[in-house]
């Protein structure tokens, strides 16, 4: 796993200071909790997104704990915080060929450079590597596929826009199983979850797909940008309802001071986070780790 810390200290830092700075001024105060030390904490944890109902489980423990001084207690806060993510193995790339991931979200939270770099991160594992435009009601969203593609020399099936989505995905997976590829990424169009026209078309797609296998697609992500708030959860929720996730994406997390939209993800969807967008870079893209995380929120 990729030292999230190690590669992308300068990128995070925004997140980890506002946060960090915020929660140890307030316990800095007393060496006990008191009920104005836990209101200015609940503040500061729905502030970063974490969420009404986490923040109350989350202090309430916090005041079970019996603790000597204010660093304990901020200790105590990164462990509980640390508990509420389970851990979640990496994605195992198997050994039929081709590996199959769906890629879906919302226009704007970066679906289609995630793809880049998703697929950079194979490559570079030694992985062969397939792209699939699906994105078929934007030209752009099709060139944009192909210069990641250029980018990381890396075979782009696409097709004429307006093209039925589900007809590229079934081209680039006969491709990919002729030339033997390891991993076949599809890309979909940007579509808002109240779009309902546009959510069944992930069902077809994922009915093409599985005609040919049924452990097709092996994987579909989920693309959030990490500044959407509380939004993410209703993604999450109404494109789960039309095409089970099995992870998801956090974008933006360079500049955004509300990481703490992990948490609740997680708690209200229960799919592991596979990877984080730290970055505009092709490398900037880290598969996710708990412990890492939470030292960077802190």
């Amino acid at each position: 796993m990729l030292n999230f810390l190690k590669k992308n200290t300068k990128k995070t830092n925004k997140v980890k200071t506002k946060l960090s700075e915020k929660i140890f001024k307030i316990i800095s105060k007393s060496n006990q909790l008191s009920d104005e030390i836990l209101e200015e904490l609940e503040s500061v944890l729905i502030s970063a997104d974490i969420g009404l109902s986490i923040t109350e489980k989350l202090l309430t423990e916090l005041k079970k704990i019996k603790t000597k001084n204010n660093e304990e207690i901020y200790e105590n806060l990164k462990s509980l915080l640390t508990n509420l993510i389970p851990e979640y193995p990496e994605i195992e790339i198997t050994k039929n060929k081709p590996f199959v991931i769906l890629v879906v979200g919302v226009n704007g939270a970066g679906k289609t450079t995630s793809i880049g770099k998703i697929a950079n991160f194979y490559k570079q594992q030694g992985k062969s590597v397939m792209l699939a435009a699906g994105d078929t009601f934007r030209a752009a969203a099709v060139e944009q596929l192909k210069t990641w593609g250029e980018r990381n020399n890396i075979k782009v099936v696409a097709q004429q826009t307006g093209s039925d989505a589900a007809s590229v995905a079934f081209d680039a997976l006969q491709s990919a199983i002729s030339k033997n590829t390891d991993v076949l990424i599809i890309d979909t169009a940007g579509r808002l979850h109240t779009q309902n026209n546009l959510m069944i078309e992930l069902e077809k797609i994922k009915r093409v797909l599985s005609k040919n296998n049924s452990d097709y697609p092996n994987e579909t992500l989920l693309v959030i940008d990490g500044n959407s708030g509380q939004n993410a959860i209703i993604q999450a929720q109404e494109f789960h309802k039309y095409t089970p996730l099995t992870g998801l994406v956090i974008t933006k997390l360079d500049g955004s001071a509300k990481g703490g939209i992990v948490f609740n993800v997680i708690n209200e969807v229960q799919v592991p986070i596979r990877f984080i967008g730290v970055g505009e870079s092709i490398e900037d893209i880290q598969t996710f780790n708990k412990k890492d995380f939470i030292e960077n929120l802190f």
